[in-house]
């Protein structure tokens, strides 16, 4: 049971989840991918914000099986199993850069006359809006849910070593650092997801889908479950249309879960814009007992209109809840290498205390609340009699510490223990190599010019003015 799952509220549906587990970084994730799919008997769905077939899933530590490019590794699943039928949806604006492509342009011509491959591009969404939601479901038994699309600059190692050779792109060149998350699931939460992948297919118009009969075990060989035999929750964002009601579980879920927190919120987001997030995040720190709130972000955003409209969101909203936050307890913080190389932080988590976990493709941004479509899933320990799940959850958070504090898991546990507060353990161990660094806003003095005049929490404000770009 949940004490914060609210189905037709705050999520779509709770399942039950066999195993699951949370990948973070890109080696991880596509490691898992490729030997998930190399388990399936009939069908292959891959829904994505891009898809790149030029993307090579390199692994450092083990020899796959397989081509390493992704296009050739589908063709090696079709011609060593018959009975397999692949389904690829991704966004239709996003898709666009494909054919520019030649050896793109040809690999799409080539499956749109396969038997068994079927490619549609999504344009079920308003004029601007992006299908956004990463999900992959293999044989409707396992499943991933991620902010990681199949494409270029997705790929690196946990390490983020200033030079590496396998995060050289299609392009020829090396996108540098890059830190995301996904998480894997196996059972009837699959079995879920499988439906919702299915019901954007339709959607979007695409072909009747072949019936999965198979039952077959998908999960990644190797890999060992974080958490077995728990409920988790799917949360989606669907936006308004004619032939469709908006959906915002996403936002209700955000807004439940900063309500629950009684210690530590520790988010990772692409960005910080959303003034709702923003607002529940500052009367929470109001508070004279209220959480420590740490959120790690890219320095900067990629490109310069995201650079433009969304840095300048984040320095405002910064300061707004600087200036609620009297005792202290917040922090926006920037992964570094020891080198001072910026980590690009792609990853969409939310961990409260050592009771929720949340993965997904959703940002702290209004596109990710009302405009695009996305997909999370959330696990609740709070009803669970096993602690193991409790633990696992503080476990996770502790270890993606560890990894931009360059120090291991029990290092982290340790400050933990004994400063008891995150802010401090970070003071604490980042001091030199890999570090997280504060955040300062740009420009302060015209920010709260800005501010002065402008109330970006009154509840009168039904969106902010900082959502007009497409996300990643």
């Amino acid at each position: 049971m949940s004490n914060i799952f609210k189905p037709g509220q705050n999520c779509w549906r709770v399942e039950h989840a066999k195993r699951s587990a949370v990948l973070i970084d890109g080696e991880n994730y596509f490691r898992a991918v490729r030997k998930s799919l190399a388990q399936a008997k009939q069908r292959i769905m891959l829904l994505g914000w891009d898809f790149d077939e030029r993307v090579e899933m390199h692994d450092t530590s083990e020899t796959p099986d397989g081509p390493l490019r992704i296009g050739a590794y589908f063709d090696w699943l079709l011609k060593n199993n018959r009975d397999l039928d692949i389904y690829i949806l991704r966004w239709d604006t996003g898709a666009l850069k494909s054919f520019l492509r030649f050896n793109g342009l040809k690999t799409l011509i080539r499956w749109y006359l396969h038997p068994r491959v079927h490619f549609k591009l999504d344009a079920h969404h308003p004029v601007g809006a992006a299908h956004h939601q990463k999900v992959i479901v293999i044989d409707q038994d396992t499943a991933f849910c991620s902010g990681i699309d199949v494409t270029n600059n997705r790929w690196d190692t946990r390490s983020h070593d200033e030079e590496q050779q396998y995060r050289m792109q299609p392009d020829g060149n090396d996108a540098g650092p890059w830190h995301d998350a996904a998480m894997v699931v196996q059972g009837d939460i699959a079995h879920a997801l499988s439906e919702y992948a299915e019901q954007h297919w339709r959607d979007a118009g695409g072909k009747q889908l072949k019936a999965v009969t198979a039952r077959a075990d998908c999960w990644p060989k190797g890999l060992n479950a974080d958490f077995q035999n728990c409920p988790i929750a799917i949360a989606r964002t669907l936006p308004e249309m004619d032939d469709q009601e908006g959906v915002h579980e996403i936002e209700n879920l955000y807004l439940d879960l900063i309500a629950a927190a009684k210690d530590f919120i520790y988010a990772e987001s692409q960005y910080f814009a959303s003034t709702r997030i923003a607002a529940a995040i500052a009367n929470r720190l109001s508070e004279p007992s209220g959480p420590e709130v740490i959120i790690i972000n890219p320095e900067s955003t990629e490109g310069w209109l995201e650079s433009e409209i969304m840095d300048s969101a984040r320095a405002r909203v910064h300061e707004a809840i600087k200036a609620r936050d009297k005792h202290d307890r917040f922090r926006i913080l920037h992964p570094f290498t020891a080198k001072g190389t910026p980590i690009y932080v792609h990853a969409k988590i939310l961990i409260v205390d050592d009771q929720y976990l949340r993965v997904g493709s959703s940002n702290f941004n209004n596109r990710s609340l009302g405009f695009d479509s996305e997909c999370d899933v959330a696990l609740d320990a709070s009803g669970a009699t096993d602690k193991k799940i409790a633990e696992q959850i503080l476990y996770t958070r502790n270890d993606l510490l560890a990894e931009h504090l360059g120090v291991e898991e029990s290092v982290v546990r340790e400050a933990m223990e004994k400063t008891g507060s995150l802010i401090k353990t970070i003071d604490m161990l980042g001091k030199s190599g890999r570090r997280l660094r504060p955040y300062q806003t740009p420009d302060i003095d015209a920010v709260q010019t800005w501010l002065a005049d402008n109330d970006i929490f009154d509840p009168k404000r039904a969106d902010d003015t900082f959502a007009g770009i497409v996300s990643r």
